[in-house]
């Protein structure tokens, strides 16, 4: 299992989500991708992004002024 982090601070809307898109899709299913997110918005974004996109969103955490997101990558 692959595990990877995209630094995404400084990045606004829809950025964060489509570099993480990005990632994910090179990843195998399983595997956890680390997003460290600034953007406001993501902590809307990436949520729903996960949702709509069969990913699961395993933490959601504050760190060093920014958002860290876990996620699980989906089969799909």
């Amino acid at each position: 299992m692959s595990d990877d982090m995209l630094d995404a601070r400084g990045l606004r809307c829809p950025l964060p989500v489509l570099r993480a898109r990005k990632a994910l899709l090179a990843m195998p299913p399983g595997a956890e991708l680390r997003v460290l997110a600034d953007d406001p918005v993501a902590v809307v974004d990436m949520p729903h992004f996960c949702a709509e996109a069969g990913h699961d969103l395993l933490s959601q955490s504050d760190l060093l002024g920014a958002q860290l997101y876990v996620i699980k990558r989906g089969p799909g």
